[in-house]
This record gives C-alpha cells, structure tokens and sequence, in this order.
C-alpha cells in the first residue's frame, strides 16, 4: 500500500505543473493555474521531511487571497496525517473522499441505446457541451475560455475527454483523466441534472479507463464523493486504498 500512496504522490506533484506555476511555502507547495480551467489548491511538499504547522497553512492562505484563488488544499490522509490537525486550527472546514485504484482490468458497462459514449477530441463537435458538463453538474459558473483551453490540452496529450453524447450531439454526461507517465487520474465525471440515474456517468468513467489502459497506463485511480458513490465505482473494479482529503472555509 505504502508504494502505492507513494507512486500517487508523485503523481499530485506532477499533474498540475503543465497548467500552473509551483509557489514553495516549505513544507506546502501552492499550485497557480496559469490561463483558464479549474483553480489548482495548495498540498504538501514532495518530499517534504518535517511537518506541516499552522504558520505555513496561514502564509499560503495569505497568498491565495492576494491572488484571488481558492483557500482549497488537497491531500492524502494517510501520506500526511499532520496535516489535518493544522488546517483546522486555521479555520477551515475538512472534506473526506474515497481514493480508490482499479484493481486489474475494468468491468464492462453496457450504455442506453439511444446514446453513444465516446472518447472526444479537440475537433470534435460535442466539446463545447462535454466542456460545460462538469460545471453545470457541480453547480458552479463555467470559466470564460474552458472549451478552449480543454482543447489545447487535449491536443497536447495532457487530457483525455469522454462523454455520453445523445442522439442530437448533445454531451449529457462527461469526465476526463490526466495522464502522467503510467499514472493516471480520472476527474471530473458528471452528469446534468435531467439525464441522471441512467448510469452515464460510470459509463464514462468506463471508457475512460478502457482508452488509459489502451494507452498502456498501468494505475488509474480517482477520488469518489463518498461512499455511495465509491459503490458504484466498485461496480468497474476500483477499491479503496486510503481518504483524500480537501479543505476549503466554510460555506
């Protein structure tokens, strides 16, 4: 378990320096997104031999303001268990999830017949609704330039998109995974409103891995909601192997 953790640590570091600048605040790094897309969050230092203190979650939380980013950091309980401890004396609020790797080779998912799931890509003309999916799912405004700046990395290689695109060429359901080296995470898997509880979204999720083990990724792995839905991803093959945690302050 412990090399696993490890391989995914190493993973974190790495997936959000091709989009964002690194600010070193000791025993946290600050990630800044550089451009448009989803704001990065601040996690514990690579490598990092001492612990995580009150002072460095604050000077971080300071940083964040100025810039006008999300106080959001993101961690893996059992990678660095101290953490905890000082971002709740500083005020903010915990959030637990799931982290969970598949476990040999996925189930298969069986989609409705009146829509095609399909891996999309830079040209494709579902990327304008599969782009706004994960927005509209999770109830947040979509960033100015999202579909751009989505297709610029899909034509670099740094994501992968699948949707479940109805008979109209409509995205009802989307998700993405970032591939780095054999390591990948599938993020961002949702559904609108209208078309849940039809099972896109684990179809999505299914062909997502399908394309990351074609591409010859050996771990993938993702965070689900809570436990519910981590279910549900059991139904693919994923089990749990330790609790991501994101802080944020309270609502």
């Amino acid at each position: 378990m412990a090399v696993m953790l490890n391989r995914l640590e190493t993973y974190y570091d790495a997936v959000p320096r091709s989009a964002a600048r690194a600010q070193e605040f000791g025993a946290l790094t600050l990630f800044v997104r550089e451009g448009e897309g989803w704001p990065y969050y601040a996690r514990p230092t690579l490598g990092h031999a001492g612990g995580v203190k009150v002072d460095d979650v604050e000077r971080v939380r300071v940083q964040q303001r100025e810039l006008g980013v999300p106080e959001a950091f993101e961690w893996v309980a059992e990678t660095t268990p101290g953490l905890r401890a000082a971002v709740e004396k500083s005020g903010l609020v915990v959030h637990e999830h799931p982290l969970m790797v598949l476990e040999g080779e996925p189930s298969a998912v069986v989609a409705p017949e009146d829509v095609a799931v399909r891996i999309v890509g830079a040209g494709d003309p579902a990327l304008a609704s599969a782009a706004a999916v994960p927005y509209a799912a999770f109830g947040v405004a979509p960033a100015p330039g999202a579909a751009a700046a989505l297709a610029a990395r899909i034509g670099a290689g740094l994501t992968r998109l699948a949707a479940a695109v109805d008979a109209d060429g409509t995205a009802l359901s989307a998700g993405q995974y970032q591939p780095v080296g054999a390591v990948a995470e599938v993020v961002g898997v949702g559904t609108l409103p209208a078309a849940r509880r039809r099972g896109l979204g684990l179809a999505v999720t299914a062909a997502l891995v399908a394309d990351a083990r074609a591409r010859g990724v050996e771990t993938v792995f993702l965070s689900a909601t809570d436990e519910s839905v981590a279910r549900l991803y059991g139904r693919l093959g994923f089990r749990t192997v330790g609790t991501a945690l994101i802080a944020e302050p309270a609502s």
